[in-house]
């Protein structure tokens, strides 16, 4: 792939998180976005490389003062708040999606990798936050209400990137990992 189409790629799932992190059910302390489905689908779709690296520009610009993270926020105060566990769990989470997702076979194989990822996210995410509200506040209030969410952005991420991947462009031998 031509290094001009990989940036355009992952500028493009970069702006897809920064959408996705704006459809959100507020809640406290951590709302409910569909940004997982867009940082997993980075995974999928652009591989482990370029899938990370749309995570970490996405992460770079919310840090750099862009208002795109959840409910429109910004700045560097979101990576050490009750967000942060989240947030740094993202990059690793495209990470193991993309060095993995050619390797389930299957439907059934991907969907548990995306449960996966997601359990990878809410546990770091859930963890962090258990340092400053507590392990029972923090199950309640920032893992349990996503766990429904979890299974079916799981399920939307499966579908979306076995329909992008027919594409030319998202091929795994157009984009090698």
């Amino acid at each position: 792939m031509r290094p001009l189409t990989s940036a355009v790629l992952i500028l493009a799932f970069a702006a897809l998180m920064a959408l996705c992190a704006q459809i959100t059910v507020p809640m406290t302390p951590v709302s409910m976005t569909m940004q997982t489905f867009a940082v997993l689908l980075a995974g999928a779709v652009l591989g482990p490389v370029r899938g990370t690296a749309a995570v970490l520009l996405y992460l770079a610009l919310g840090a750099a003062g862009l208002p795109i993270l959840s409910d429109g926020a910004s700045g560097l105060d979101h990576f050490a708040g009750s967000t942060a566990g989240y947030l740094f769990a993202f990059p690793l989470a495209a990470l193991l999606v993309g060095l993995l997702y050619d390797k389930a076979a299957g439907w059934l194989a991907r969907f548990g990798l995306m449960l996966a990822a997601h359990v990878l996210i809410l546990t770091l995410g859930g963890g962090w936050l258990a340092t400053s509200i507590g392990l029972s506040a923090a199950l309640e209030h920032g893992v349990t209400p996503f766990l429904i969410g979890m299974t079916v952005k799981s399920a939307l991420v499966v579908l979306a990137a076995e329909g992008l991947r027919r594409l030319q462009i998202f091929r795994p031998s157009a984009t090698s990992h």
